[in-house]
């Protein structure tokens, strides 16, 4: 890798932990950044490996902010999406996904914009009415698959707890919880599929410090930033992504 290239990672793995601990969305730029520096699935391997030590530095620091009650309907759906992805890994070509994940993207904005527009003026906090089963179906296998095919699915992940109505803290927190399971079990798919190799790994862990570094700014950037901000950051960033993966 030449210096320039090294510069582009380390940017990257900055914006994967400040993504994990402060403005949720950010990490899909460092999923670019990844794919314009290294081969396509070595990118996606190094990332998975970046991705885990942020998702740890996330975890404890928001330990107690989760909403379990909403993952544990979610985790069945998305072990199924991750399998659909890594058997699609070898059958779709680059540009398909990036479609597919793109179609996805919007139309889970176009269906969070409906729901919130149907229910303006509710009061912030967790929701106590479960969210329909076909959402939840839906939500989780594009988001096990996005995640294995392109570790992109951080934005489904917010059209999800958007839709919850979750405290910006409660929001990072629960999606912490969710990547560190998640991410931990693509790993043997991800080997078994020749994503993550010596190579990869030796390249991971020279960014992981980038990656923390990220994650203890994210956590102090959280504070600074108030809920409605934090919300139209994580729904242009989201969009921004779909449109670019589209086009």
């Amino acid at each position: 890798m030449e210096w320039w290239q090294w510069l582009l990672a380390c940017l990257g793995a900055f914006l994967i932990g400040v993504s994990k601990t402060g403005i949720a969305g950010i990490g899909i730029l460092s999923v670019a950044i990844f794919a314009n520096v290294l081969p396509a699935r070595e990118s996606v391997g190094t990332v998975l490996v970046t991705l885990i030590a942020g998702d740890l530095v996330a975890v404890s620091s928001y330990r107690r902010e989760v909403s379990w009650q909403h993952l544990w309907r979610l985790f069945p759906w998305t072990a199924v999406g991750v399998v659909m992805g890594a058997f699609a890994l070898s059958r779709i070509d680059d540009s398909g996904v990036r479609r597919l994940i793109g179609g996805i993207l919007l139309g889970l904005l176009v269906i969070h914009l409906v729901r919130r527009s149907s229910r303006a003026g509710g009061p912030e906090g967790v929701s106590s009415h479960p969210q329909p089963t076909a959402l939840v179906g839906l939500t989780g296998l594009a988001a096990g698959f996005t995640t294995m095919v392109a570790n992109a699915a951080g934005p489904i992940m917010i059209m999800y707890l958007l839709a919850l109505r979750l405290p910006k803290l409660f929001f990072i927190g629960t999606a912490a919880w969710f990547f560190l399971v998640l991410n931990l079990f693509k790993v043997p798919f991800s080997l078994g599929l020749g994503l993550i190799t010596f190579s990869s790994i030796g390249i991971s862990l020279r960014l992981i410090p980038f990656a923390i570094g990220g994650a203890i700014f994210g956590r102090r950037l959280i504070h600074t930033i108030d809920q409605r901000l934090f919300e139209q950051l994580a729904l242009g960033l989201t969009f921004v992504a779909a449109v670019r993966l589209l086009w």
